[in-house]
């Protein structure tokens, strides 16, 4: 599917990366939690591929998808896509295979991300916690406390109880974090593994995507649990 639309806003989210919105104008867009879109400003040649950020069901209410765009020290994504509110954009797909089931019994859900890979994760956690999951946990890791996107966000659900939240950074030098830190290993893991049946999803850098399935399969998580996606 290819559409036509322009960008609806635009918000900071870490010091290298902004939620955009792109304004579907009540075109409809179906496409599973994890899926991405490839896009540029309308026109332009050379589309790049960005996890969609919010769930299907966000997608139908709101009539919008929200992508979490990576920017360079100047502020712009690259020469694709020009950020600013009614940029029009061709967006092509969905496309992908990483995905969280439309409809089924998981029972519990892990979600492991690092960096900008908490994107397609968000929206599998928020299309999770709309079918009724009821056990979901989350592991973030960041290389500094300003470089988890929606952590206020995430921090409010696990608030509410609706998910168990780890954060840990891996760069941080500000001795006001006073979280975890580290590189995401099997205490941390083990500590939302409530059960070895737990279909997991891993998002990140390829050091992140390498290590936590293998780790999770030294916890007793099947291979065919672990979905993976490098970012």
């Amino acid at each position: 599917m290819l559409l036509t639309v322009p960008i609806r806003d635009i918000e900071p989210a870490t010091p290298r990366a902004k939620v955009v919105r792109l304004d579907l104008q009540g075109l409809g867009f179906p496409y599973a939690a994890g899926q991405a879109v490839a896009i540029a400003t309308h026109g332009v040649a050379g589309r790049r591929p960005y996890s969609i950020a919010s769930a299907p069901e966000d997608a139908a209410r709101d009539g919008c998808l929200e992508l979490l765009v990576g920017i360079d020290a100047d502020g712009t994504p690259g020469p694709h896509l020009t950020l600013a509110v009614g940029t029009v954009v061709d967006v092509e797909g969905p496309m992908g295979g990483f995905i969280f089931p439309h409809r089924s019994g998981v029972a519990r859900a892990l979600f492991v991300a690092g960096g900008t890979g908490i994107a397609p994760l968000r929206g599998m956690i928020r299309h999770a916690l709309a079918i009724g999951v009821g056990d979901v946990g989350v592991v973030y890791s960041a290389r500094t406390s300003e470089d988890f996107a929606y952590e206020a966000e995430l921090r409010e659900l696990a608030a509410a109880r609706r998910i168990a939240l780890r954060l840990t950074v891996t760069r941080e030098a500000d001795s006001r974090w006073s979280g975890l830190r580290g590189r995401i290993d099997a205490n941390l893991l083990a500590d939302l593994l409530h059960d070895r049946s737990t279909l997991c999803f891993v998002c990140g850098p390829r050091a992140l995507v390498d290590d936590v399935p293998r780790t999770l399969g030294a916890l007793g998580v099947a291979a065919d649990l672990i979905r993976v996606e490098e970012w």
